[in-house]
């Protein structure tokens, strides 16, 4: 272990030089981390192959950053009313601004004899999140896990936070964070996907896939997080042999706007296959015609885009996600929507 962590001082120090990129030395620093951990889990091979185990590692932890920014725009910051990480005003304001401001807010919270309110450090780490400062962002949020109104959002928003300082990979202290959230709150959604997340990671795709399907399975009714868990599932479910899962096989439309009520939902539920199918349609027909009217609307370009994805319409879906990336424009070009658009298109280009 001593030997890798003096790799990735050198691989600090050739990037400090510019001897290697940015990309080469992160793609450097994701390896040797991976290494790291799994030395300090002592794992050996057992159950797959090093070639199997190396791909899992190496697919979940490019993915789970692209994912992180999703999972945060749509879960919000539950417990906190107009603190949603996904506003699109704050994301339109000045970067200037914005250090200013966070800067401002940390003096505060450091100065405050009383250690400084909980929200106010849960703001200023969501703040830190959407400016890329992940380890900032685990810092400040991890000074008020430990209080006795920590919340199950605000353990995994903590955990959020480490995975993606750790180039997606979930460390033990992420793991410890995931399980405090699930006692807290079984149902939270975030905490589940993390600990699928997790569970891959280590080997164990099996459990992780039937964690993301078991938590579809409780669903009450449509929800944004709901994509996400499907195209989770289905990435797992490719590489261990499972039959793909589909968005409608839980909820007519989830994440749609604006949105099935639950007449249509009972609806639906009586309704046969072909008519379930149109009714299905005339809801994303729904969205398409409101964003036809509304374009500016980044959310609503991306829950049309992964509905045209679950329909098999991949034409119009990589429409959408082309009027997405219009509107994400305005973000910094490492902003995870915008990584996680930027991905998707490439799928098309391949």
């Amino acid at each position: 272990m001593a030997v890798l962590a003096d790799q990735l001082r050198e691989v600090d120090r050739d990037a400090d030089r510019g001897l290697i990129s940015n990309n080469e030395a992160e793609a450097a620093r994701i390896e040797i981390k991976r290494r790291l951990l799994k030395l300090s889990r002592g794992r050996s091979a057992q159950g797959c192959s090093e070639t199997g185990g190396h791909r899992t590692l190496w697919v979940s932890a490019l993915i789970v950053p692209l994912v992180a920014g999703l999972l945060y725009s749509q879960f919000g910051s539950p417990g906190f009313p107009g603190m949603s990480f996904a506003d699109r005003q704050e994301e339109r304001s000045g970067q200037a601004q914005v250090i200013e401001l966070t800067g401002r807010l940390l003096e505060r919270l450091e100065s405050d004899p009383e250690g400084g309110p909980t929200e106010g450090w849960m703001l200023l780490g969501q703040t830190y999140m959407r400016m890329g400062r992940y380890a900032d962002a685990a810092s400040a949020m991890g000074t008020v896990i430990a209080r006795d109104d920590a919340s199950s959002a605000m353990l995994s928003q903590y955990a959020e936070a480490l995975i993606a300082a750790e180039n997606g990979i979930v460390t033990p202290k992420a793991r410890n964070a995931i399980r405090r959230a699930r006692e807290t709150d079984p149902s939270n959604p975030a905490a589940t996907y993390y600990e699928a997340i997790a569970l891959d990671q280590a080997g164990d795709s099996d459990e992780a896939h039937d964690l993301l399907v078991s938590r579809l399975e409780q669903a009450a009714g449509p929800a944004p997080w709901m994509e996400i868990f499907i195209a989770q599932a289905n990435r797992i479910g490719e590489m261990i042999g499972r039959e793909p899962v589909n968005l409608a096989a839980f909820a007519p439309m989830a994440g749609g706007a604006p949105g099935p009520t639950r007449d249509d939902v009972a609806t639906a539920s009586e309704m046969s296959d072909a008519d379930r199918a149109a009714f299905i349609r005339s809801m994303v027909d729904r969205l398409a015609d409101r964003l036809a009217e509304d374009p500016d609307d980044l959310d609503g370009w991306l829950r049309l885009g992964n509905a045209y994805r679950v329909l098999g319409e991949m034409d119009k879906a990589r429409e959408a996600f082309l009027s997405a990336e219009e509107f994400a424009s305005n973000l910094a070009s490492d902003a995870p929507r915008r990584v996680a658009i930027r991905d998707v298109l490439s799928e098309y280009s391949d």
